[in-house]
């Protein structure tokens, strides 16, 4: 029986070697189910990597990962978890409806239910009035609407959405995180939402903050800007981020170098 209480995704000592550098640093963390949770942190930081593993298709991962109480990447999860990459993953000579209808079979959604959720899933992103356009000539952010319209099909229990709402307008931003917050609402689903803007981090109920592959903090926006005495999150990262550098120097980190290596690329 599944244990409602429980965290959506736990985490601990995660970490993981690739190329010889330390990508993630023994990451331990939970997220609670039914929340909208944010990872925060500049580009290269790890925190797409961070994505891949949760969802396991991340190679060299160690420590323990698990998702809904089994081990990422399990069979089982396959239909509970949705993913949307930052680069789109559509068939671009398909109809964004046809797109849909594509995974929705490949889903398992049975067929009399797939023209439904296909409806439903485009209404959610905005995109009904593009549902015949091919995805080949949609723009770069409809596109990814199109990838999450497909992440939404067969409501998931967790959706993990890296970068989503990078290059859309602020209207349609806006109406995005209100989808995201309906969704958890209304569903019961667990969100975990990447972004490199820190301006996003109020719309989360929950924040990770990542730097060079370590949490800096897992905390809410208000009890992060508390704990550091600061008036915004970025505010509140920036002293993170000057306390880890500080304590790196004290202790001659000899990580330190790897890390900020991969914070670059």
């Amino acid at each position: 029986m599944m244990n409602k209480s429980a965290p959506a995704v736990h985490a601990r000592d995660l970490r993981v070697v690739r190329g010889g550098r330390t990508v993630l640093e023994d990451l331990s963390f939970d997220v609670p189910r039914g929340t909208v949770t944010g990872l925060l942190g500049p580009s290269g930081c790890g925190k797409s990597t961070l994505m891949r593993a949760v969802v396991g298709t991340q190679a060299k991962v160690t420590g323990t990962l698990e998702v809904l109480g089994a081990p990422a990447g399990s069979a089982q999860l396959r239909s509970r978890v949705g993913y949307v990459t930052q680069a789109p993953s559509v068939y671009l000579d398909l109809t964004a409806r046809q797109n849909l209808d594509y995974f929705a079979a490949v889903l398992g959604i049975p067929r009399r239910d797939r023209a439904d959720q296909v409806a439903a899933a485009l209404a959610d992103v905005d995109l009904t009035s593009h549902a015949d356009a091919l995805a080949g000539n949609l723009s770069g952010g409809q596109l990814g609407r199109v990838s999450l319209a497909v992440a939404l099909l067969g409501a998931p229990d967790v959706l993990v959405l890296d970068e989503p709402t990078v290059g859309l307008d602020p209207v349609l931003r806006r109406d995005l995180w209100n989808l995201f917050h309906r969704i958890a609402a209304d569903r019961g689903a667990t969100l975990l939402i990447s972004s490199h803007v820190m301006d996003e981090a109020d719309r989360c109920e929950r924040l990770l903050l990542m730097r060079a592959g370590r949490i800096l903090a897992d905390d809410t926006p208000d009890d992060l800007r508390t704990r550091t005495g600061t008036e915004s999150v970025e505010a509140a990262f920036l002293r993170l981020v000057d306390e880890a550098r500080g304590r790196e120097e004290r202790g001659a980190d000899p990580r330190r170098q790897d890390l900020e290596n991969e914070a670059r690329t």
